[in-house]
């Protein structure tokens, strides 16, 4: 009974001696947050202290997954990594991850201006259907608004609300936005429209064309096929129509000389005739 009760306060203790290790480990980073407004280049820093267990290297990771050629099995407590150009491309949630038993880590937020890009700078549609145009967005943080413009010639914009007359719809997500245009129109509906996106760090944009074709628009392939073949008809009777008359003489002249053959024949047989009378 002794043994049992002197083991419970035993493995009490022990753990009550690893919980101590482990909150007195801490990781100090620095910079604790970067962003592409006051900076192009950052080199992210953790500093551990109280390590629970020998450090058996480390290594970095970038929205939760391990970074190529950014750890090592050797190391202090003091490691760094170099971020050479600040934007969409390197944002994200960085961490820095030592191997002790257990693994500790700590994370730096690397933010910059989203980038928002059209799927399709060009978009084509027939009146009276509905089109679709799309943009999407990269980077950290994602965008938190969305906003749609009609672009006019003298470049003001028209801003486009959710709803309006059932004309428009606009379906927004983190990383996408689509508007739709119903009942297209092609003096009104046609022409440029921006997509902008806005994060904690600022905007960015980019530029769609509409173009909407005439109902009939789809006719013209058929009627330029149906040209063809009545061009290509005539051309044929035409050319029949001449070839015919040299066909007819061709038969003309080769029926007279039999004709003419017999006519010999028969005034041989005559002459024969005379001949023999004599």
């Amino acid at each position: 009974m002794r043994r049992k009760l002197f083991g419970v306060i035993f493995a009490v203790c022990i753990g009550w001696f690893q919980a101590e290790a482990l909150t007195d480990a801490a990781i100090t980073t620095k910079p604790e947050v970067v962003n592409d407004q006051n900076q192009t280049s950052a080199i992210l820093s953790c500093n551990l202290t109280n390590p629970s267990s020998p450090i058996k290297g480390f290594y970095w990771t970038l929205n939760g997954k391990p970074i190529d050629k950014a750890g090592s099995s050797d190391g202090g407590p003091y490691i760094e990594y170099e971020i050479k150009k600040v934007d969409y491309h390197s944002s994200g949630i960085y961490a820095c991850v030592f191997k002790t038993e257990p693994e500790v880590n700590a994370t730096i937020e690397v933010k910059a201006l989203p980038h928002v890009g059209a799927y399709k700078h060009s978009e084509n549609a027939n009146e009276k259907d509905k089109a679709v145009l799309t943009c999407i967005s990269h980077g950290y943080p994602l965008p938190t608004d969305w906003r749609w413009y009609m672009l006019h010639d003298n470049e003001d914009k028209m801003p486009i609300v959710n709803g309006t007359d059932d004309k428009y719809e606009i379906k927004n997500t983190p990383n996408k936005t689509m508007l739709y245009v119903k009942d297209l129109d092609m003096n009104k509906d046609m022409g440029f429209y921006e997509c902008q996106g806005t994060n904690e760090i600022g905007s960015a944009s980019d530029t769609i064309q509409l173009r909407v074709r005439s109902q009939l628009a789809a006719l013209w392939p058929f009627l330029g096929i149906v040209a063809e073949v009545i061009i290509l008809i005539t051309i044929i009777f035409i050319y029949e129509k001449r070839r015919k008359p040299d066909e007819i003489n061709d038969d003309d002249d080769s029926g007279s000389a039999p004709l003419k053959s017999n006519s010999a024949i028969n005034h041989k047989d005559k002459n024969v005739r005379q001949r023999n009378s004599n």
